[in-house]
């Protein structure tokens, strides 16, 4: 019998100290080059946005992809793109953790919606207040001392 799943993931993270770095003139680049990494791991993109210290992937794995390894080589390729390519000046890296987030099929539109206004979303709410929102939201313990 084939593997069927269907698991999406809403993935959160953070520029290393949440420094405001993620220019806005360059950040479809980014974009595209962590959208080319999602497809050559043979998984789909719905969603993908952020601000200046941040970003927002909504996505869904193969079966055969581990969401830590998944990670953790997006934001390894991102970063050596991101310094090779003198994109974002200052830019020192991601934060080492992330926050991944599994949702249901109803949830995906207002998902996407609220992934693609980041920007407006963020003039009133800080990236740490929304962090700890989406922590609390999913039930997950945390530290304030570990939120930026």
């Amino acid at each position: 019998m084939p593997t069927y799943t269907q698991i999406y993931y809403h993935i959160v993270f953070s520029t290393k100290g949440g420094q405001p770095v993620l220019t806005a003139d360059r950040r479809d680049d980014l974009f595209r080059y962590i959208w080319g990494i999602i497809k050559n791991k043979g998984c789909h993109l719905y969603r993908m946005n952020g601000t200046e210290d941040h970003l927002h992937i909504l996505s869904s794995l193969r079966p055969t992809v581990c969401l830590a390894d998944f990670i953790k080589g997006m934001k390894g390729s991102a970063s050596r793109w991101i310094r090779a390519n003198g994109v974002f000046r200052g830019f020192a890296g991601w934060q080492d953790g992330y926050g991944a987030f599994t949702h249901s099929t109803p949830e995906i539109g207002p998902l996407i919606d609220y992934i693609k206004g980041q920007q407006e979303h963020h003039r009133k709410l800080s990236f740490r207040d929304e962090l700890r929102n989406l922590l609390l939201e999913a039930g997950i313990e945390f530290h304030e001392k570990y939120l930026l």
